[in-house]
């Protein structure tokens, strides 16, 4: 019993992110990409939420704020995220930000401005301090993603 534990959880994740992304999507209308992940306490801008874009496989940690509108100039702007990004915890962007495909901002970041793709950005206010990054699916760095595969196949072959 305790080994389909994980696998119902896993449904279950699965099935509560979809509607998670559903809900932004179609009752804000929100442009969201595919197999887009935000977390449930995540904070997305509904002030003006047509204004945010967010690229395909890209997670949204717990906590991260994310901006498309400021009260303070009564301005409305686009905010993107790339593909294949990961959002850190309790990162805050700010409206009119774009952060690049490939890129990872790092928890309790706060982005002032713009990212370029394929970079780990980090600190208050956020700043570069990676270039050339390559991720998988939802920010993960490719090397740990490739290293995590090869452990699994090595598993593998080893109980066969």
């Amino acid at each position: 019993m305790r080994a389909f534990l994980p696998r119902i959880r896993q449904f279950l994740h699965g099935r509560l992110m979809g509607l998670v992304r559903i809900y932004y999507k179609n009752l804000w209308g929100m442009s969201l990409g595919e197999g887009v992940r935000i977390s449930l306490s995540a904070k997305m801008d509904k002030t003006y939420p047509e204004g945010l874009f967010i690229g395909d496989y890209t997670a949204v940690a717990f906590g991260a704020t994310i901006l498309t509108h400021d009260i303070a100039t009564l301005k409305r702007v686009r905010t993107t995220i790339g593909s294949h990004c990961l959002i850190g915890a309790r990162s805050i962007i700010l409206p009119g930000v774009t952060i690049g495909d490939h890129c990872v901002i790092g928890a309790g970041s706060v982005v002032m401005t713009n990212i370029a793709p394929h970079s780990l950005a980090v600190g208050n206010p956020a700043r570069v301090i990676e270039r050339g990054i390559n991720t998988t699916i939802f920010g993960i760095r490719q090397e740990a993603y490739d290293l995590r595969f090869e452990e699994a196949q090595r598993r593998k072959a080893a109980s066969a």
